[in-house]
């Protein structure tokens, strides 16, 4: 898959754009990329057209100056979409993804025709989980990213599938070590200060999806089910932690597509 890339007005913003049809928006996870979603993306871009951009401070995007709210970052997303003249996606937001969708059908659910949290959740950090927030600024302040990413993406897998998926545990890795230091704790900061969004699914008319992984160890399932309504749908996926894109892509694969069908 060939990257592109497009100049908004505080940045660059590097992406892949494939196939024809409805669009769908993929947003990756924390210190992840738009190559998290290399895996599915050509089966989806079969029958839609599929964008999946890398977030501000990931992967090859720039720093974003002042990008340092969930809000900043669904903004930077409507730039982006508004620059590549798309009016509506359904977009699927993975992890940090999940939050950044939130935020945006919060403020621009208009250009969405329905949105999915893919082992995300609309809870804020507990008080403990913005300490570790703090601690990982910290770390990275000192440090520098790489022991961030050594302690974080074991966590990611499963533990039967870390050996089992040794080589995506690996691409995992490297993506994250191409996280610029300065994004990484823009997001940590961001993830840290965002609010409770549950209303929005609540309040929401808006097809949604959420998904989660039958043995994710970051964001459990119980939490990203967190509101029932007929037009919410839930989806678990077996033997997967917390990135299905590179567990089991085809399960996944197959919950987004049977709910385009009835976006």
């Amino acid at each position: 898959m060939e990257t592109q890339s497009i100049q908004l007005k505080n940045g660059k913003i590097a992406y892949f754009d494939q196939g024809k049809g409805t669009t769908i928006l993929l947003l990756h996870g924390f210190c992840g990329s738009s190559r998290y979603w290399e895996k599915v993306i050509p089966s989806l871009a079969e029958k839609y057209r599929v964008i999946a951009p890398d977030l501000p401070g990931h992967g090859n995007t720039s720093i974003f100056t002042g990008n340092e709210t969930i809000e900043d970052f669904a903004d930077v997303i409507k730039e982006f979409l508004d620059e590549l003249n798309v009016d509506k996606v359904t977009m699927f937001g993975h992890s940090l993804g999940g939050y950044i969708t939130l935020a945006f059908a919060e403020k621009y659910s208009d250009s969405l025709s329905g949105l999915s949290l893919v082992h995300s959740a609309a809870f804020p950090d507990s008080d403990e989980a913005k300490k570790g927030r703090e601690a990982n600024v910290t770390k990275v302040e000192e440090s520098g990213i790489k022991g961030l990413i050594d302690g974080l993406v074991p966590k990611l897998f499963s533990p039967e599938n870390v050996e089992k998926n040794a080589e995506y545990v690996e691409i995992t890795r490297r993506i994250g070590y191409s996280t610029s230091p300065q994004g990484a704790i823009h997001t940590l900061i961001a993830m840290k200060n965002r609010q409770d969004r549950n209303y929005v699914l609540e309040e929401t008319n808006l097809p949604v999806l959420l998904i989660a992984g039958e043995k994710d160890q970051i964001i459990p399932k119980e939490k990203t089910f967190s509101v029932t309504k007929p037009n919410i749908k839930q989806g678990v996926i077996g033997d997967s932690g917390h990135m299905s894109m590179y567990e089991n892509p085809n399960d996944l694969i197959s919950e987004i597509i049977k709910f385009l069908k009835d976006v």
